[in-house]
This record gives structure tokens, C-alpha cells and sequence, in this order.
């Protein structure tokens, strides 16, 4: 079974924990409706998609409500503290979080408790943490986008906001940042940088790049990112090796938005529910 943590851009959204399904438009969990647009909802809606796809179980998800004040995110950690230990996954990965070292270090002693170590990755303002907790090893994956990837990239940036600007402005950007990034130990042991282009990485340098199909609208549409990460978890849920299903993901996502026809207007549920059609392709080419 995977785990996803993160957080709905709700206020009022209490802590939920359990297992989700995918209805139309929506994450339903212990009877609580999420809307899927961006964010942890739509990385959970591509999981439970690719999951069905696969025939394996919905995931399990782990939910409250914070609009980037850090109240839910707090709330959520000291719950993955006392409770975390006590589950068996063989993949969590970790997503909308407002960034604490001390409460990821906690959770990463929770997960330590658990019988077994399951593949750990981290997005978003996860991997955040993980990096300013010197931590990043610990992780199997991370999935920045080039943004992210030039925070890891910076070894003196305590946080994103910090990140100089002759690395954020580097000409070569993602292979110049990945190598920075493995020099100064602020990767997980594979990296899929998202983008224009994406890559996989890990210590030994770029492993894969994919670019096609390209569909530029889908840089105008919110929640590609999330929907990549959600594939990927789900493909490693099945106890596929990290850099392998992260060059599937990449390839689906992008198949998955050519399907969708997109434009501006196009919403991510579009795309999301093209990811069965787009994993045919894919795995019918390999």
C-alpha cells in the first residue's frame, strides 16, 4: 500500500486519514469531499488512477486543511509522529507540508519505528524540509521542478527564499543544477526534475531525458507537476525499481496531456483522466 501526506487548500479541511477513491471530479475520504485542481488532491487523483490501471489498491491518505499558514501542516506532523511508526507501507511520499525541520526530523524517526523502510519521496514543501534538515539522503526520491531543483542546487540557501541568484539564473539550468545539487548532498538518490524537459537522475548523472510529446499549453495548466508525482508513486507502489518508473511517469504524464488536447482552459481532471489511454501507449512501446 502507498501513503500520501499533504494538505487541501482549505482552512476548515479537519485531519483525515484512510483510504481514498476518485469519483468524477473529486478525492472522497471518510466521507469528506476534495475537489480535484491542483495540489496533494490531484496527485492523489493521478495515484488512485494509475493504482486502478495497475489493479492494486487505493492509496492511503493522510489530509488537513492549510492555507500556507503552517496550523494544519503543524497538526498533520505531530499526528505522522505518534501514529506513523505503526503503519506498513511500501511507498509514502510526502507533499504540501509548510516546511519544519524539527517536525520532519520527527516523522523521519517515526518511519525508522516502522517494520519495514518503504521507498520515501518527497515534493514540494516536503523536500524543502528534507534539504534544510540535511536529510535529503534519506530519500529515494525527490520531484522538483526547476525552481525547486536550484534550491537543492544552492548549498548555502537555508530556504527557497534565500536561493542566490547566479544559480537561479544559471544558463545551463537542470543538468548544471542536478550535479550541483549530488555534490553537495542535497538530493535523494533519484531525481525526476520537472519541466519543458524532464529528467531522471541520480549520483551518476542524467539517466533519461524526455520531452515528447510537448504540449506547450501544459505549461499554462496548474497541477502537471502533482499529477507526475502521483504517477510515479504509484508505479514504485508496485515495487517498481525508483529510476524505471520514473521515466514511465514522465512519459505518461506528457502522453497523458497530448490525449487531453489541451489549452489554457483545460483543467488537470482533463489530463487525469486520460492516464489509462496514456499508459497503453506507453507500455505497449516498451
Amino acid at each position: 500500500m502507498i501513503g500520501v501526506v499533504g494538505t487541501v487548500p482549505d482552512p476548515d479541511f479537519p485531519l483525515v486519514t484512510g483510504e481514498t477513491r476518485l469519483k468524477d471530479d473529486s478525492i472522497y475520504i471518510r466521507g469528506k469531499r476534495i475537489l480535484v485542481n491542483r495540489g496533494t488532491p490531484a496527485l492523489l487523483a493521478a495515484a488512485i488512477k494509475t493504482a486502478q490501471v495497475l489493479d492494486q489498491g487505493a492509496p492511503f491518505g493522510y489530509l488537513v486543511g492549510d492555507v500556507g499558514l503552517g496550523h494544519g501542516s503543524r497538526r498533520l506532523y505531530e499526528y505522522l509522529s505518534g501514529h506513523l511508526g505503526k503503519r506498513d507501507f511500501n511507498t509514502i511520499v510526502f507533499h504540501y507540508l509548510q516546511p519544519d525541520v524539527d517536525c520532519h526530523n520527527r516523522v523521519l524517526f517515526a518511519i525508522e519505528e516502522m517494520e519495514r523502510r518503504p521507498v520515501l519521496i518527497a515534493d514540494a514543501g516536503f523536500m524543502y524540509a528534507a534539504k534544510m534538515s540535511g536529510q535529503s539522503s534519506q530519500y529515494d526520491l525527490f520531484t522538483p521542478d526547476i525552481g525547486e531543483l536550484a534550491f537543492l542546487a544552492d548549498e548555502e540557501a537555508p530556504h527557497p527564499f534565500y536561493t542566490r541568484g547566479f544559480i537561479l539564473h544559471e544558463k545551463n539550468r537542470a543538468p548544471e543544477l542536478i550535479a550541483r545539487a549530488y555534490k553537495y548532498k542535497n538530493a535523494a538518490r533519484c531525481l525526476l526534475v520537472k519541466g519543458k524537459q524532464d529528467y531522471v537522475a541520480d549520483r551518476e548523472g542524467i539517466q533519461a531525458t524526455i520531452n515528447s510529446p510537448l504540449e506547450e499549453a501544459m505549461e499554462a495548466i496548474g497541477g502537471t507537476g502533482d499529477t507526475l508525482t502521483g504517477i510515479v508513486t504509484a508505479l514504485i507502489g508496485t515495487g517498481m525499481e525508483v529510476t524505471k518508473a520514473a521515466i514511465i511517469a514522465a512519459r505518461v504524464n506528457r502522453v497523458a496531456g497530448f490525449y487531453a488536447k489541451p489549452t489554457p482552459a483545460t483543467q488537470v481532471m482533463d489530463i487525469i483522466r486520460q492516464i489509462p489511454t496514456a499508459f497503453a501507449r506507453v507500455l505497449g512501446e516498451n
